[in-house]
């Protein structure tokens, strides 16, 4: 997981970075614990790891970072579904299926707008026929994306300061 915030941070990480990120090794391992977890289950439950790695990629394009969109489109790519999602790489792109689009909607809100959701938002969820724990999925795999974005945004901005 170090080596994986470290290229997230960028080409520019430096000695003192990865001495931080030494001295919070405990926390990287659990980090690297959580990555795996959302986004490579062993259990997948109805998100299979393509279309995880397709909510990090437009959740990356969404948050504003281009290495961690590419970073996680690799990741895409290399599933062996990805080419039934492809087409909806680009945030704005639709799916006719409802069930899909009612998943890339909320992952969308949860990325841009969390403190936003409400009952509501999980009423359309139930609607579309998307199950109980695939809701819970959801939800962990966007908190994770946002903690990750956040712990890279802060190293980055460690970086400049220095």
């Amino acid at each position: 997981m170090t080596d994986l915030i470290e290229t997230l941070v960028g080409e520019n990480s430096d000695d003192r970075l990865k001495q931080l990120l030494a001295r919070r090794a405990e926390l990287m391992v659990l980090t690297e614990a959580s990555r795996k977890a959302v986004l490579t289950p062993a259990e997948a439950g109805g998100f299979s790891h393509a279309l995880r790695a397709l909510i990090a990629v437009r959740a990356s394009e969404r948050l504003g970072d281009m290495r961690m969109k590419d970073h996680y489109y690799e990741h895409f790519t290399q599933c062996e579904d990805f080419y039934d999602l492809v087409g909806l790489v680009e945030p704005d792109t639709r799916s006719d299926d409802p069930w899909l689009q009612a998943v890339l909607d909320h992952a969308d809100m949860l990325t841009c707008r969390p403190r936003t959701a409400t009952k509501g938002d999980i009423e359309k969820l139930y609607a579309a026929g998307v199950s109980d724990a695939d809701i819970v999925r959801l939800a962990e795999l966007a908190a994770f994306l946002g903690y990750q974005a956040r712990l890279v945004a802060g190293l980055r901005l460690m970086e400049i300061a220095r």
